[in-house]
């Protein structure tokens, strides 16, 4: 029997085991992923698709639909590449998919139990994707058959746990599955901690010195799964209890660290990105992203140049009759405005750097509002109030002095309460540049060209 190993998983869907005492890893994903440094890249486990919410935790190289069947075979392939040995199995069935607070992100998430089913190994310790390490933790192999941390009061988070694998007890726990087994939530956390119930009044964990193993269950210090929203209240770690060993976010899917947008607004995520930064790199995105910067780059040139001049423009009274095509052309125009700062976020790769991804996004969001100004004829400084009210909002949330987390919420708030009388003004500013535009029918040029005896006209020069 081999002695340990550190089982992985992006989401609760997918996990890989690295076997420890033997070699450092060696490849940068193994690195990246191997936050125990005597660990090898070796996997000897099971390894499930991840779920497309989790997946970009790690370095995928596909992407995947709920089932995974078509870009499974990439996704093993690449795990392989990595020194990972992957063992296909069959999902485990969720009993508990419609109960009617059923979550079905987690649809999948029962899959943890083959945990249970590695029997080859002493030890295993279990871990989600959203993991950041901030030191060795090879001391949890040391804990006893089950080990996990209480980050609610009452129950314990199975975004990390240690284990010892028994067939005896995976057999029971899917026979519990299949007899429906009360599940608070209808997740690997609820069905997992109904089975350990007791947990609650086992003893705290304490490495024993001599690298001896525990026997029995066990609780584990909150150092050890550190909720990144404790920090956020201070703005810095207190956490007494156990080394301040792991952070995990097990917030909202969308602010999860790896994504470019979830920084400043979250401080956390730049350590996460750091630690890509040393390890993986982000030479996968960095073609996109210079290929969209040379497209938006070259927008803004080609509207400063081709800019046109309207300064014989002829107009005369606005028409009632036409009065619909005016409201028309407003409604498109403040679209097209609208569209011009949401499109650039939703095509900018997910998980590029922050300060990449903010700079990006706001050199898109200004090329494209330079399209709408010169096609509607728009003064530049009201469309780009949002733009400027952006930009301040970052260097609000990434001020890095704030003594705690309360002082920086509340200059956020101030902040957007200060900027929403700019952004209405630039709103009836854009609209009442509109109408003006209309009634000189700029839009219109084919009345432009109409002639007769009885009509007059001006000239704008």
């Amino acid at each position: 029997m081999v002695d340990d190993a550190l089982l992985i998983g992006p989401g609760p869907v997918s996990f890989t085991v690295y076997q420890s005492d033997v070699v450092q890893a060696t490849s940068p994903f193994a690195s990246f992923l191997n936050p125990f440094p005597n660990l090898t890249s070796k996997p000897i486990s099971s390894s499930l698709l991840p779920s497309t919410s989790l997946s970009d935790g790690f370095e995928l190289c596909s992407q995947t639909d709920e089932s995974g069947a078509q870009s499974f075979p990439s996704f093993v392939t690449c795990e392989e590449e990595d020194g990972a040995k992957v063992v296909r199995v069959e999902n485990m069935e969720n009993p508990y998919k419609h109960q009617d607070n059923f979550d079905k992100r987690f649809k999948l998430s029962l899959n943890k139990l083959y945990a249970w089913s590695l029997v080859d190994y002493d030890r295993v310790v279990m871990l989600d994707a959203d993991n950041l390490f901030l030191q060795n933790t090879d001391e949890l192999f040391q804990c006893g058959q089950f080990c996990a941390v209480f980050i609610n009061p009452c129950v314990f988070h199975t975004g990390l746990f240690v284990l010892q694998p028994s067939t005896v007890v995976f057999k029971d726990m899917v026979h519990e599955l299949q007899n429906g087994r009360e599940n608070p939530d209808g997740a690997d956390q609820g069905f997992i901690a109904s089975y350990f119930p007791e947990l609650l009044d086992k003893p705290m964990f304490h490495p024993p010195a001599n690298g001896s193993k525990l026997r029995g269950a066990y609780r584990l210090p909150l150092g050890y799964q550190m909720d990144a929203s404790y920090y956020y209240l201070k703005l810095r770690w207190s956490v007494p209890c156990g080394p301040n060993s792991v952070i995990t976010f097990p917030g909202a899917p969308w602010l999860k660290p790896w994504y470019w947008w979830s920084w400043p607004v979250l401080p956390l995520g730049i350590q996460w990105h750091e630690q890509r930064r040393q390890t993986l790199g982000y030479g996968a995105e960095m073609a996109v992203i210079l290929i969209q910067s040379a497209i938006y780059l070259g927008v803004i040139a080609m509207t400063r140049l081709a800019r046109p001049s309207f300064s014989k423009l002829c107009y005369r009274r606005s028409d009632k009759s036409i009065n619909l095509v005016h409201n028309s052309l407003k409604i498109v125009a403040l679209w097209c405005i609208l569209a011009a700062y949401v499109t650039p976020f939703f095509i900018i790769p997910h998980t590029v750097h922050p300060l990449l991804g903010w700079i990006l996004y706001l050199i898109g969001a200004f090329a494209l509002c330079s399209i709408a100004i010169n096609v509607f004829l728009l003064p530049m400084l009201p469309v780009l109030v949002p733009w400027l009210g952006i930009v301040g909002a970052l260097m609000v949330m990434a001020f890095p002095w704030y003594p705690d987390g309360v002082v920086r919420a509340l200059s956020v708030f101030v902040y957007a309460f200060c900027s929403a009388p700019f952004v209405w003004a630039s709103m009836v500013r854009i609209v009442a540049s509109l109408q003006l535009s209309l009634e000189r029918e700029a839009f219109l040029p084919a009345r432009l060209v109409e002639s007769s005896s009885n009509s007059w006209f001006n000239k704008l020069y």
